[in-house]
């Protein structure tokens, strides 16, 4: 039977602007409360409300978790008013759950569609090694060469000086011979508390002073924002990074090549995609969510591959009306 694919004309992501508004606003009345589940839940809560309205027969491919493990926006699940076109949907109602909860920069809520069949699903995989860049360093970065090879092929793409390219990474542990490799090559590194999907789409955005992003982070992650950076020109590269000897057998069970570097087309494929992120608090890359006397301003950036198209979108949500 012949799916439907999404028609070049709809630009879905001006829909699903309204779904990340809606958790964002949720979760800003969250924020520096120090409960992040609750945050999470008015996020999700907000997010399966509006979905719900969008023209599309979705399936969530990247979700809150499998059925038994959250109630709303599971694995599997089928989302939109059922009506074509297809699709694959990836959602992180907030990337940085504790940003938000703690009150620090740099949470968003996200959603990514792509057609059906077009989203890598990493299965048993909850990590990744992580390589992301913008249009200009795209194709002379790989995962197969060193941290310092790496660094040097982007200032040399960006024709700037090994001194000047700053590199996003996780402030973990696990990272500190990324860190201190980064800092011997004579460029600086940026850590981020959380949110990886904001840092890797900073690498592509020009207002942006991030080069390249380093270091293991979430695999849903990486499929959402490799849907962001096909619209931007970017280019993200991942490797399954299984935590332990049980996921990688479990992986190996069901067929994943632990070796694959995985591409941008390889994570979020297909000719049609569409992301859409909203700023829950104040970040580099987004304003969060403003309470005003009479309604709340949000700021989102939205992208479609098939045209390249960036939008940032603000707006103003007058109290007691429909969004």
């Amino acid at each position: 039977m012949a799916i439907s694919h999404i028609a070049p004309e709809r630009n879905l992501s001006l829909e699903l602007v309204r779904v990340t508004e809606a958790a964002a606003i949720a979760a800003s009345r969250w924020v520096g409360r120090g409960d992040k589940n609750a945050a999470d839940g008015a996020a999700v809560d907000a997010m399966r409300e509006f979905i719900a309205s969008v023209r599309m027969d979705g399936l969530v491919v990247i979700g809150e978790g499998e059925k038994d493990e959250a109630p709303m926006l599971y694995n599997g699940e089928r989302v939109g008013d059922g009506n074509p076109p297809h699709v694959d949907i990836a959602v992180d109602p907030i990337d940085g759950t504790t940003l938000t909860s703690l009150g620090r920069g740099g949470a968003v809520a996200v959603i990514a569609i792509a057609e059906a069949g077009a989203m890598f699903n990493p299965g048993p995989c909850v990590y990744m090694e992580k390589l992301a860049v913008g249009p200009e360093a795209r194709g002379h970065v790989s995962l197969e060469l060193s941290i310092t090879e790496n660094i040097k092929a982007v200032a040399k793409a960006k024709s700037i000086p090994v001194t000047e390219v700053i590199a996003i990474v996780l402030d973990r542990p696990r990272h500190q011979e990324i860190i201190d490799e980064i800092r011997e090559a004579g460029a600086r590194v940026h850590l981020i508390g959380d949110g990886d999907v904001a840092g890797a789409i900073a690498t592509a955005w020009p207002e942006s002073d991030a080069d390249i992003l380093f270091g293991v982070g979430g695999t849903p992650e990486g499929v959402i924002a490799a849907a962001a950076l096909a619209g931007m020109g970017g280019e993200i590269q991942g490797r399954l990074y299984p935590r332990n000897e049980e996921e990688r057998s479990a992986a190996l069970a069901l067929g994943y090549n632990l070796d694959q570097i995985l591409i941008t087309e390889d994570l979020c494929g297909g000719e049609h995609s569409f992301f859409s992120a909203t700023g829950i608090t104040d970040g580099d890359l987004l304003r969060g969510v403003h309470h005003l006397s009479k309604g709340v301003r949000t700021q989102s950036l939205i992208t479609r591959s098939s045209s390249g198209t960036v939008r940032f979108v603000d707006t103003y949500h007058a109290f007691g009306r429909h969004n």
